[in-house]
């Protein structure tokens, strides 16, 4: 934190006549003006005035509370082995893998020959420090990575300020040199072509669509790049990638719930693409070739999705392969040489089997050692492979990495995550409970705890949660964490609705008509546990971000009182206004996830009953933490900007209610690894102090924060 002048109140900000109509309602919305015209340029005077005194009270409350940011935070670092490395994976001629250096904020990506073995190091190759790219940026991030199929160029591709604007450089790895090619503005993975001649990408057009794939010969300069496709519909989006033999570039455009692929010769870009099947509302698939063989991954018979097999020469007949199941959610498959790979979910828990072409009833699942768990294929570079990279964790298992061979079906372990102050994972415990949610769904919640950690209403409890996109929250390692529970915190995951965690129907339970199942499932899970004896009204504090702070805003305006503190990471909040401005980066795409309230009028009014922006009310709210970024495209800072100053004006309690702006990053937090764990350490403390476990560090005079229950 900074030195900054002492701030004896919270930023007030002022309220401006302003309002619009839809349908017949007017809304009144007088903080607009806190979204800069000029955006995504932000240089209004007044609203970076703001912004500044926002964080200025976050910096002046939180200050007493440093010690206890630093002693958090030097734990977590502690459990992080600096001079890290990955396991080595072999494609074709070389071994790649990503190191650490002790200290180091950011990644060096390195080869060696594959002719001196995995664990060799002679003829070892740095290809990339990011620490250097990094130099004298506020902000880093490496996107794409991508090496040339002769193995002799990298295509790269950086952000250097959050906005996800990225831009793509080559290096010839045989000089070290950069080459004069430099394409600004991708938002794409960077695929070779034409025998490693060309590149295909995507650009972010001007509100952050990737409405197209194009191609760039080496050499040319970038306005003589040729556009293979255009999307014209406004809500979907463009992706491309090679097939598992690599002889198919695979062009690919969706949304949240219809999709379509062309593939096109990948030695010859510019030839005639093949529509594999036109789009149809509601259907998604995608594909991937091996040979003639063409898989099809698609959910057009079956939600829990299908695998389908066809030809090159009949792309739009699909045979069954493995039918849709009411119990199997198939999720993904991978293609190799000698056998294809299935990953899905059974009941929730992941499932990984190998399957052969020649043999469509042998099936042969991976075991695991524990009960719960997360599972699911790692690195896989090579099609001619006898081996599979899996990963592997759960709750109290640190990340581990497999290899297994088909042929023995044995797992051999790689790698173990090494947390250098030490654990020993019989000092904890987790569980995965059933809690009835009110309309009398069962609803899934994972828990972790230390074994000595009472169960009679005592503990604090924290809850996290997410609940969109079809996204699944897995039951997940997190070193971080320990230092919530190693002070007696029960930490839980909520699988609510709105996930996928149990199959696609738990993911269109949570949509649309249905979100606020996403917000009671939450509620019920929390009021569920204080039921079963796990915490207390007041004791449970909450957390998500995105789309979950828009769940944090739910809960806090329908149950205000059941927490003892919430923290919103980049929450998407005002969520009818953005799905109401179609000029935004991703309101077009976002409107089969929420629906389209300018068309829509029971829409608007569904999207106003529930929006956290929209339903602050005059009543005592639990306190807060909010988060944002000025440069984050996905939920633009404005967001949570204006339901603080909406809840500064509207609450009637004296509880915390701060909001940390990063000036210089966006959706994600700020990017180095120490910088990034650093916020994670605040927003502890936070919880830890509105707890009342701040570890004997004094409270800020007049902090007004929770008291334990």
């Amino acid at each position: 934190m900074t030195d900054t002048p002492v701030v004896t109140a919270p930023p007030v900000a002022q309220k401006r006549p302003h309002s619009f109509t839809h349908h017949g309602i007017t809304i009144e919305d007088p903080y607009a003006w806190l979204r800069d015209a000029g955006y995504p340029k932000v240089t209004d005077e007044e609203v970076l005035a703001h912004l500044k005194a926002e964080n200025a009270w976050f910096e002046g409350r939180m200050k007493p509370f440093e010690p206890l940011v630093d002693t958090l935070f030097k734990e977590m670092r502690a459990r992080i082995k600096e001079d890290d490395s990955s396991v080595p994976a072999k494609d074709g001629d070389w071994y790649y893998w990503t190191e650490y250096q002790e200290g180091a904020q950011y990644k060096q990506w390195w080869r060696k020959p594959a002719a001196g073995g995995r664990d060799g190091t002679e003829g070892k190759e740095l290809l990339l420090d990011e620490s250097v790219l990094a130099e004298g940026h506020e902000y880093f991030r490496l996107g794409a990575f991508s090496i040339s199929k002769d193995a002799t160029k990298l295509a790269y591709a950086i952000d250097t300020d959050g906005s996800e604007r990225f831009t793509a450089r080559i290096k010839d790895l045989g000089t070290g040199e950069l080459l004069a090619d430099e394409i600004p503005g991708t938002l794409s993975s960077l695929i070779w072509v034409a025998g490693d001649k060309a590149l295909v990408y995507s650009l972010a057009n001007e509100n952050w669509r990737t409405d197209n794939a194009r191609l760039h010969w080496l050499g040319q300069p970038i306005e003589s790049d040729v556009e293979l496709f255009h999307e014209d519909d406004e809500g979907f989006r463009v992706g491309s990638g090679l097939s598992s033999d690599e002889k198919w570039l695979v062009i690919a455009t969706s949304d949240h719930e219809t999709s379509e692929a062309r593939i096109v010769s990948a030695d010859d870009p510019l030839g005639e693409q093949r529509l594999v099947k036109a789009r149809k509302a509601g259907v998604e698939y995608d594909i991937d070739i091996a040979g003639d063989r063409v898989f099809v991954h698609t959910n057009d018979t079956h939600e829990n999705f299908r695998l389908a097999q066809t030809t090159l020469n009949k792309l739009d007949e699909w045979d069954t392969l493995i039918a849709g199941s009411d119990d199997f959610y198939l999720t993904g498959f991978e293609m190799f040489e000698a056998f294809y790979v299935t990953e899905g979910r059974l009941h929730g828990l992941d499932q990984v089997e190998v399957r052969y072409y020649d043999d469509p009833a042998r099936i042969e699942p991976v075991a695991f050692p524990e009960a719960s768990y997360t599972a699911g294929l790692g690195d896989n570079p090579e099609y001619e492979t006898d081996t599979l990279r899996l990963s592997y964790f759960s709750m109290v298992t640190p990340g581990t990495v497999y290899d297994y061979d088909p042929k023995t079906r044995e797992l051999t372990t790689l790698k173990v995550q090494e947390i250098p102050s030490g654990y020993d994972a019989s000092q904890y415990a987790t569980e995965r409970l059933m809690i009835t949610a009110r309309d009398g769904t069962e609803i899934p919640v994972s828990l972790m705890m230390r074994k000595d950690t009472p169960l009679d209403g005592s503990a604090p409890l924290h809850l996290y949660g997410y609940g969109a996109y079809g996204h699944a929250v897995s039951p997940y390692f997190s070193t971080a964490r320990l230092s919530l529970v190693d002070r007696g915190v029960i930490y839980a995951i909520a699988h609510i609705r709105g996930g996928d965690d149990l199959g696609r129907r738990w993911y269109l339970d949570g949509k649309l008509k249905k979100r606020t199942n996403t917000f009671n499932d939450f509620v019920d899970i929390a009021k569920g546990l204080i039921e079963r004896g796990y915490s207390a009204k007041g004791r449970v504090t909450a957390s998500g971000g995105s789309a979950g702070g828009e769940l944090m805003g739910a809960i806090v305006n329908s149950d205000p009182d059941l927490w003892g503190a919430v923290v919103a990471q980049v929450p998407f909040v005002d969520v009818l206004n953005t799905m109401l401005d179609a000029t935004l980066p991703l309101t077009p795409g976002e409107w089969p996830e929420w629906g389209n309230p300018i068309e829509d009028a029971e829409a608007f009014a569904l999207i106003h009953s529930y929006s956290p922006y929209d339903q602050v009310s005059a009543q005592a709210y639990p306190p807060m933490l909010v988060t944002g970024g000025l440069n984050d495209p996905r939920v633009t800072y404005w967001e949570p900007t204006k339901w603080v100053a909406r809840l500064r004006e509207m609450k009637t309690d004296d509880n915390e209610l701060l909001l940390k702006m990063n000036m210089g990053a966006g959706h994600g937090g700020k990017s180095g690894r120490f910088d990034s764990l650093r916020e994670v350490a605040e927003e502890f403390a936070f919880i830890l102090w509105q707890l009342g476990m701040a570890d004997g560090v004094g409270e800020a005079d007049g902090a007004g924060g929770a008291e334990p229950a």
